[in-house]
This record gives C-alpha cells, sequence and structure tokens, in this order.
C-alpha cells in the first residue's frame, strides 16, 4: 500500500465521507469519468494509493457483478478504514445521488414531467471527456511500461469495439497473460495462484446462482418482491449501467406492468442528468412504485450487492498479487479494463463533439487539467453553468 493508505479511526472516517459525499454530488458522466475523478482525487492528490494498487481494484471490480464506480468506492473505504470505511465511503457516495434523483421523481409525480436538462448536459459532457481522457493518459502510462500488458491492452480494446463481451474480454485477457507466466515461470510451482483464481470464480458464480428466478409470469407489488428484484440485478449484472434498462424492461414493464414504458425511459434520463451511478434509476423507479418506502427499498435492494462482493473480494486482493500466476492473470485484466474505458471514452467523443462549441470546451478543459492540475469538480460546474447559459440566448 502506498504510505498514506490504511489510516484508520474517526479522521480517515471523516475523510471518506467528506470526498465521497462531495463526488457523490458532483460526479456526472457515467462509470468511466467516475473512475477518472477517483484516480484523480485518491491516487494524484491524496496518494492514498498507488497507480498499480488503483488498477487492481479496477480489475477486481470489472470481474465481480455490480456497478464499477461505486464498488471502486467501497473498496477504498475498505482500504483506509475497515468495514466501517466501507459503509462510510459507499453510503457517502450512494446517498447524495439517490436524494437528488429521489427529488426528481417526486417533481415527475407532482408535476407529470422533467425539467429541461439539455443545457446543463451540453456544457458538462465535453468536461467529462476531459477528465476520462486525463485518467487514461495516466493509468495507460503503467500498463504501456509492460510490452504484454500493453498488447493486450491493444487487442483488448479491438475486441470491444467489434462487438465482443465485456467480461469474456477481461477473463480472456487474464488467461492470456497467466498461461504466459505459467510458461515463463512453471506451471508445477503456482499451485496456489490456480486455487486463488478458482475459488475467487466459484464465490461469485456459487451466490449468483443461488440467488432466486424472477420468471417471467405476473406477480402483484409489494416492497419485498421490489426488493429482491433489484437485489438480484445487482448481484448477476456486468458491464454497462444501461444493461440495468434491460432487466428493468423485461420484468417490471413487459412481464410484471408495474411500469410503462415511457417511465422506464424517464428514469433513464433522469440517471443520465444527475450525477453519480446509474443504478439510481433505481430509486426513481421505487419512488414511483411506493413514494418514500419504495425508493428506499429500491435503493437498498441494488447496491447491497456491491457491499457484499467488495467485502468478499477485497482481503482477496494482496493475495492474489503474491501469487506469480493469479498476479499475471490480475495484469491482464487491468489492461483489458483500462480498453473498456478507451472504447467508452472514444464512442462517447463521437457523440458528445458535435460540433465547433463543444470541441472547443474539451480542448480548453484537457489543457487546464493536464497543465494546471485544476480540480475537475470546478471544471465540471463551469460546463453545468456555461451550457445553462448557452442554452438560455
Amino acid at each position: 500500500m502506498s504510505e498514506s493508505s490504511g489510516k484508520s479511526g474517526s479522521g480517515a472516517l471523516r475523510e471518506l465521507a467528506l470526498l465521497f459525499g462531495r463526488l457523490g454530488f458532483t460526479a456526472f458522466g457515467g462509470p468511466a469519468a467516475h473512475i477518472a475523478l477517483f484516480e484523480e482525487e485518491v491516487v494524484r492528490r491524496r496518494k492514498w494509493l498507488t497507480h498499480g494498487e488503483f488498477l487492481d481494484l479496477l480489475g477486481v471490480t470489472n470481474l465481480i457483478p455490480g456497478p464499477n464506480s461505486t464498488e471502486m468506492v467501497i473498496h477504498v473505504g475498505q482500504i483506509r478504514a475497515g468495514f466501517r470505511g466501507m459503509v462510510v465511503a459507499g453510503a457517502a457516495f450512494i446517498l447524495p445521488a439517490s436524494l437528488i434523483v429521489g427529488v426528481c421523481a417526486w417533481l415527475y409525480v407532482r408535476f407529470g414531467g422533467l425539467p429541461q436538462a439539455e443545457g446543463i448536459l451540453y456544457g458538462v459532457k465535453p468536461v467529462v471527456l476531459a477528465v476520462i481522457a486525463q485518467a487514461l493518459w495516466g493509468l495507460g502510462g503503467k500498463v504501456a511500461e509492460k510490452r504484454p500488458q500493453a498488447l493486450v491492452a491493444v487487442l483488448a480494446t479491438a475486441a470491444v469495439w467489434f462487438g465482443a463481451g465485456e467480461l469474456m474480454v477481461l477473463l480472456f485477457a487474464g488467461g492470456i497473460m497467466a498461461v504466459r507466466a505459467a510458461a515463463v515461470h512453471g506451471l508445477a510451482r503456482h499451485v496456489r495462484g490456480l486455487a486463488l483464481l478458482a475459488l475467487f470464480a466459484a464465490v461469485f458464480i456459487g451466490l449468483t446462482a443461488m440467488l432466486p428466478d424472477d420468471g417471467g409470469s405476473a406477480r402483484p407489488f409489494s416492497l419485498t418482491a421490489l426488493f429482491l428484484f433489484f437485489f438480484k440485478v445487482g448481484s448477476v449484472l456486468y458491464g454497462s449501467g444501461y444493461v440495468l434498462i434491460a432487466f428493468i424492461e423485461s420484468s417490471l414493464v413487459s412481464h410484471w406492468g408495474w411500469l410503462t414504458q415511457t417511465q422506464l425511459l424517464d428514469a433513464v434520463a433522469v440517471g443520465q442528468v444527475t450525477p453519480g451511478p446509474l443504478f439510481t434509476a433505481a430509486t426513481f423507479i421505487g419512488f414511483l412504485l411506493a413514494g418514500v418506502s419504495g425508493a428506499a427499498v429500491g435503493t437498498l435492494g441494488i447496491f447491497l450487492p456491491s457491499f457484499v462482493f467488495v467485502g468478499l473480494s477485497g482481503p482477496l486482493i494482496p493475495k492474489i498479487r503474491q501469487s506469480v500466476l493469479a498476479g499475471a492473470f490480475l495484469d491482464g485484466v487491468n489492461a483489458a479494463s483500462l480498453a473498456l474505458m478507451a472504447v467508452v471514452t472514444l464512442r462517447l467523443g463521437i457523440g458528445i463533439l458535435v460540433d465547433p462549441v463543444s470541441a472547443l470546451i474539451a480542448v480548453c478543459c484537457a489543457y487546464a487539467l493536464f497543465r494546471y492540475r485544476i480540480n475537475s469538480t470546478w471544471l465540471v460546474a463551469g460546463g453545468a453553468a456555461g451550457g445553462l447559459a448557452l442554452s438560455l440566448l
């Protein structure tokens, strides 16, 4: 660990609450942007983790189900202050976003629509793109120093770009590096590494397999059924947060009839224009179905599995690093994780840089970040204010 990591006591808890509470109110742009913001705050500014430690956490969060950015927060909290740090950091990041989404849901129910936010998004998105690019540059440099990892990252980027499944790419990249390590160092001496990898896979496959099946038949609404639905989704969902929408559409809209298609699309829109994880769409949907109680139950259900998975996987990370074979597997996963971020950045850029003004905002923000290390929170706030001003002209 870095020198300043592992701090215990109320001071560490307060630091975690302040940092991730602020980010919970200001972290726009989705998981890739959140990871970039965390890298800036946790690695470069506070030096709680090294780049290598941060990459290890990123690799593991991509291997387990649930929202990657939220799980990164929980991991950092666990490293800084144990179980209490896990809870404090996770809650500090989730609750502000959930409260904002809850207010939006109340306004939606009260007035039958959503306030227009296109102007704010227009100004924020180019800033987010610049923040992600800066994080990729910093993290990618560590991977590029090692030729095998760099090659795996290039291959993984191409595979994801052309439609390969994210989880399969991660596992394949890790497998390539593990096979290479076995060939270089000899397989017989690394039985422990194989056992760790097998245990890691068995724990998460076993937990998700034990969860009840939602089925396709209609069922009456209840808070218990709502909690179990979102708990299962949070326990099995890999990849982009947008996969969540497919689960909701299939069960809550098509089969159970709890929501309309319009309400689902509006929930997605709220998740996009508010800070924090897209999984807070569960808060919005819960409020529509059962008011404040439904919002609380939906939020708890969707995020609780992340605390369980991080609590189980966190202690394994140092042990994985102690094994040559398991560490090589994690190196491959780390390289592929950056490839996922790179593809997201490219696709976002195509949709965000739609005119000279948006391109100029992105370039100016990138210059400010790389040259002057300006805190990205201020840039996001400035982008939101500028976009809103432009929309009112």
